[in-house]
């Protein structure tokens, strides 16, 4: 019997297992955000890629989930704006996409460390552009 195993919650019903799929009021719930901040970050963020069934409703797989407390977490705690969370994803997938390539592994920064090292990255990057100009 499918799902005969899961803990009973607070509320009387049963919990889903970790590796289940969330509708989108779920996630807001879990998440604390508004659906349709949701429904936002998929137009901005083409890795958020919900399933969708019939009638429209959204499906988010583990992954999914992971990926959006990530982004609110760069967004609302860590004070990224949109463009530098789509930045700083693009350079994680590219760099991703290298180390599993390689092979390598690079140890894993905790996301305050990650932020510091971002900001001083880009700090350096406008020092060198101030530093080009007054060469050129």
């Amino acid at each position: 019997m499918a799902g005969a195993t899961g803990k009973i919650a607070a509320s009387g019903r049963r919990e889903k297992s970790a590796a289940a799929f969330r509708t989108i009021s779920e996630v807001a719930a879990i998440l604390d955000l508004p659906q349709h901040v949701l429904r936002f970050w998929e137009t901005k963020f083409s890795s958020i890629q919900p399933l969708k069934r019939g009638g429209g409703r959204r499906y988010y797989r583990p992954e999914d989930l992971k990926l959006l407390q990530r982004i609110r977490d760069l967004l609302y705690t860590d004070g990224y704006t949109i463009k530098g969370v789509q930045k700083l994803l693009r350079q994680n997938a590219s760099k991703n996409t290298k180390s599993a390539i390689s092979g390598a592994q690079e140890p894993a920064l905790d996301g305050r460390k990650q932020a510091e090292l971002k900001a001083l990255l880009g700090e350096m990057e406008e020092m060198r552009g101030i530093l080009r100009k007054a060469s050129g």
